[in-house]
This record gives C-alpha cells, structure tokens and sequence, in this order.
C-alpha cells in the first residue's frame, strides 16, 4: 500500500487577506465568513472550506458555523429584506407574504425573528440597514432608500427619573467632546482614584443588579473575577439583545455610547482585566459601526489604551458582530460564539467568573448594567440607593408596547405596579381598547390578566427566583407574579386571543433553539404544532394538557434557560386564560386573531 500526499488548491489571496486582517486567529471564523458572504452574496463550499484552512481549523467547524447562524447562507442572495415576524410586529399585522408580493423585482424577502426595533414596528432589515415603522403599502420606497422615521426619546415623560437616558437628545452620540462635556467619564476618572476593590465594593454597596433579566448583583460579580488569581481575566458586554419586546440596549448605544464604554472600563478596572469585547447582534451593524468610531475617539483620548490617564492601567475594547442566533443572549452560548463556535450554552459548573472567555475569569455584563456603574461611582451607592423607596435600589430603564396611547421607552425606579406602567407611563389604553392581558419581562415572561394588574413587579418575585421542591407552591408562584425580566411589556387588548399569542411566541422559540437539546428542540415545535391548529380552530381534546405536560418537561430538562423558560410564557397563559384554551380545545369557537 503506498501513501499517497494529498494536494490542495492554494487557499484563495481573498480569503487570506481577511484572515490575515484578522491575524488569523480562530475566533474571528464568524467574522470572516461574513465578511466574504458580504462580497459575494453568498458562501461557498470552497469558500467555506479555504476559511477553515487558513484559521487552521477542521473543515466541519466552519460548516458548522455557516449552517447555524441565520444571517449567514449557502445559497446566492442579494438585496436582502428580512422581515421581522416577532409577536409586537405580528400585533402591526406585519406578513412576509405580503412583502414578498409588493417588494420591488431583484429583491430577496425573507422572515427573521425580533430585530431589536421593537419601537418602531413593523419592522425589517434592509440587507444592513434597520427600518421602520413601515408597511407593506411602503415597500417599493423601502426598496429605493425608505427607511420609515423612529421613535423619539428626548421628551421626558412625567414621572421619569433619567440616570441612564439623561442626555438623550442633549448631546450628539458620535462627539466625544459633547460627552465629556456633560460629565461622561467622569465616573472613570473617579474610580482611578480609588483601589480596584474600593470600586467593586461602591457597587456592591448600591446594590445593583444585573439589568439582563437575571438580576445577579454586578457588584458580586466582578468581586468573584477580582478574586481569582488566574490572569488574564476579561470584560464581556452582552449586547445580543434578540428577544422579542427589548430594545432598551440599542436606544443606550444610539444615544450614549460613550456612557456604556466609561462603565466598560470601570469594570475592568474593577476586575483586574486587560481586554473586553463587546458582543453585538449581527442586525445591530449601525450600532456596531457607533461603538466602533467612540472606541477610536476614546483612545485618542487616552481614556482607553496604555496606561489610562497616565496611571498603571491598561485597558482595551473590542466589538464582535455576531450573525443571527437568540440562543446567543444566554452568556455560556455568547462565550462559545465569541470564541469562534457555533453558539451552543455551556454546562454550568463552572461559571463565567471563574471559567469563562478562553478559559479565563470572565465578568459578563448587559449593556444597561454597565451603562448604570458609572453614576453609581460617579455619586456614591448612597445616593443610587435613595432615587427609591423600594426594596430595589436605583433606576430601570422600561419598555412599553402594543395596544397603549404612548407606547416606547422611559426610565423610573423600581416599585411600579402593571397598572402604574400602563396608565402613569403608558398613556392608558388606546380608544376602544380593553386591557386583556400584558406578556411582562419579554418572550421568556408571565402573561398577566387583569386581575394580576397592582401586584408589584421586581426580580424577587420573579419566578424563577429560589428553590422548592414544593410542586404546589411552585405551580402558585408561576402564577401569581409578575416578573421583571428585562423590563419589557406588552399590553393586548380585547381583540387579541391568549391561544394565538402563545402561538406567537412558540414560533419563536422555535425557530431559535439552538437545538443542542432534546427538551427544547423537540419540545417547542411539538407545543408550536399544537398551538397551530388550536389558533386555526382545529384543536382536539386533550392539547391543554399535553401543552401543560411540555411545559413541565421542557423547564425540567432543557439544558439551558431558553428551554426552561419557554415554560413561563406557557403556564401563564394556560392559568389564566383555559377556558379561552378549552374553547380552541374543543372547537366550539374560533379565537379571535390580529
């Protein structure tokens, strides 16, 4: 038997020269692919293989990085519009078939889960470019340029206290000068003045809690990174902010992005870190390219780069597209991605403080907590602390939508009850409109009936919050609160049904399991094919209870938070609103659809 040496074609010079753009490091494999789709349209078998050759990686890897994220393709497509199908554009009646029908010729129409522009749905991205609010009657303008006009947050709204959102519309996001003008970097400069642990115990002391949903305090987080002895240790920015209804990030990083690099920073002063990378969803690129000229004026500041200000410490800032995946939001799947793989969660133990980017200590932080760190240095835990009476310290920055006189973005202190948000912030409902239920928290959050509306809302009551083995008072606590999650609400009024809401959201959550796990991959398009004919009219007896059954299943045995809490929008809606789903059950009466 002779050994036969295989002979490869030379790598293509394109492709070397991306990679070598990217020091041909494996991490970048993302970056490169879409790169190159961004030149060509589209990324072939060789294209594909020839990135994985020159990043010195296993051919499999890069395929499987091109087939797993959605803004990337193997199949030729230009002038793409994709079309947010999400459940605050769905209530906009907005339709891909529609879309396709009245786009102009030449153009590709496809659907995508929740951009991000939940403020000014319906919605949809324009290869690059985010647009909206626009209709279907505006498509032929979409196609020349239309880009529709967005909402607008400079007009404090009575009862607001601005921390986060107070210069909105008083400075110009994308000058420096405008920024340090108004006391930005300020923070920075005060927490150079202090010891690392000085700076992690001030935020410890307010009492800050992580603004992702979760509500870890970001104080106690950076202590644990701080603590480790391992270096490098590292700063993550989770800014893949793809679940239905949230849009509060991309509103800080359009208004101030200076504001969320200062808290950056302060954090990797805090934690002993040489470096961080801000994760930003591939259909934020206006965002990205934002963040990307602030870094630059920054370092010729010398407010970022060697020796900051001219102290010992050293700091650097990077920003890292990703492409198209929700699951990419949970911090071990957005670690994965980061490190050029497909974005799939980790197993937890260990977590990212302690094991987390490369291996290393790693603090991982939403863009509102880190935007929320340079005020509390800036002023003191003291006074973060008394901007409430509630038992959770400082301000939130909310999201309301749907079927209210003033739907958008506003910032306040904790405490609000449901009512408080839709009447005090809201406006109250729109003429004719009935308050029929509100999804709280985002895609991942109860769904509140009206008899829920003054209870209190904050992470403690959430539900996910504690641990009992009690099934009773666990199925009472599912039920009977309502969660803060990320700060988001939807409000429906009279004419939209629970069953096709639910429907909504399950087509969601399907279509974004990363479908590392039985529980969720098979879990959500079984409940989304359930809740498909109970919408349609066409359910049979017994889909209440198989639906209550996967719930269950998928919150036991789903190996991430996504599977898990798919659950909470389930068990709410199946709570609160089974005689809606007796009736799509049984058929005795079609539920009423947007």
């Amino acid at each position: 038997m002779t050994n036969k040496k295989i002979k490869y074609n030379p790598i293509s010079p394109e492709v070397l020269e991306i990679a070598e753009e990217h020091h041909h490091t494996s991490e970048a494999v993302l970056e490169v692919l879409k790169e190159l789709q961004d030149r060509h349209g589209v990324l072939s078998r060789e294209t594909i293989t020839d990135t994985a050759r020159a990043l010195d990686l296993p051919a499999n890897r890069a395929f499987g990085m091109a087939t797993f994220y959605s803004m990337l393709s193997l199949e030729e497509r230009r002038n793409i519009l994709r079309v947010c199908d999400g459940p605050v554009c769905w209530l906009k009646k907005a339709g891909v078939a529609d879309w396709k029908e009245k786009a102009a010729p030449g153009w590709t129409v496809e659907r995508t889960s929740c951009l991000g522009l939940c403020d000014h749905a319906p919605a949809v991205l324009v290869n690059d470019e985010q647009a909206g609010p626009v209709t279907t009657d505006e498509a032929q303008k979409v196609c020349e340029g239309w880009r529709g006009v967005p909402t607008e947050y400079s007009q404090v709204r009575k009862g607001e206290t601005r921390v986060m959102t107070a210069l909105i519309g008083k400075i110009d996001p994308d000058s420096i000068e405008d920024a340090l003008a108004n006391g930005v970097y300020d923070g920075l400069k005060s927490a150079l003045q202090k010891t690392p642990q000085q700076v992690y115990e001030e935020v410890e002391a307010s009492g800050l809690q992580g603004r992702g949903g979760a509500g870890f305090p970001v104080g106690r987080k950076w202590k644990f990174v701080a603590s480790e002895k391992r270096t490098p240790r590292y700063i993550v920015c989770n800014a893949d902010e793809s679940e239905p209804l949230i849009f509060k990030d991309r509103v800080l990083i359009d208004t101030n992005p200076h504001q969320l690099l200062e808290g950056i920073t302060i954090g990797g002063y805090a934690c002993g870190a040489s470096d961080a990378w801000i994760y930003i969803r591939g259909e934020y690129e206006y965002q990205a390219r934002r963040l990307e000229r602030a870094i630059e004026q920054v370092e010729a500041k010398n407010l970022l780069g060697k020796n900051i200000l001219g102290t010992s410490f050293s700091f650097n800032i990077h920003v890292h597209r990703g492409a198209g995946a929700y699951i990419c939001g949970e911090e071990t799947a957005l670690l994965e991605s980061l490190e050029g793989k497909r974005g799939e969660p980790r197993l937890r133990p260990p977590y990212p403080p302690t094991y987390g980017f490369r291996g290393q200590p790693t603090a991982v932080n939403n863009v509102e907590s880190f935007c929320a760190v340079p005020h509390i240095v800036k002023n003191g835990a003291e006074w973060w602390r008394n901007l409430t009476d509630d038992p959770t310290p400082g301000t939130k920055v909310y999201m309301i939508l749907g079927q209210v006189n003033k739907p958008g973005l506003f910032e306040a202190p904790f405490g609000l009850t449901l009512r408080q948000v839709i009447e005090e912030f809201g406006g109250g409902m729109i003429p004719g409109s009935t308050f029929n239920f509100a999804l709280c928290g985002g895609a991942a959050g109860t769904i509140v009936p009206p008899a829920l509306m003054d209870s209190h809302i904050d992470y403690s009551s959430g539900p996910l919050k504690g641990v009992t083995r009690d099934i009773k008072a666990m199925e009472k606590r599912w039920t009977q609160v309502i969660s803060m999650g990320a700060g988001a609400f939807l409000i429906c009024d009279q004419n939209v049904s629970p069953v096709a809401f639910l429907r909504e959201l399950l087509h969601f959550f399907a279509a974004e399991s990363c479908g590392k796990c039985t529980p969720c991959r098979v879990g959500t398009w079984h409940s989304l094919e359930i809740l498909d004919r109970m919408a349609e009219g066409k359910g049979v007896k017994g889909d209440t209870e198989e639906l209550k059954m996967l719930a269950a299943l998928m919150q036991d045995s789903s190996f991430c938070g996504l599977g898990q809490s798919v659950a909470i929008p389930m068990k709410s809606a199946l709570a609160h609103f089974g005689a809606e789903f007796a009736k799509a059950e049984t058929a005795e009466a079609l539920p009423v659809l947007r």
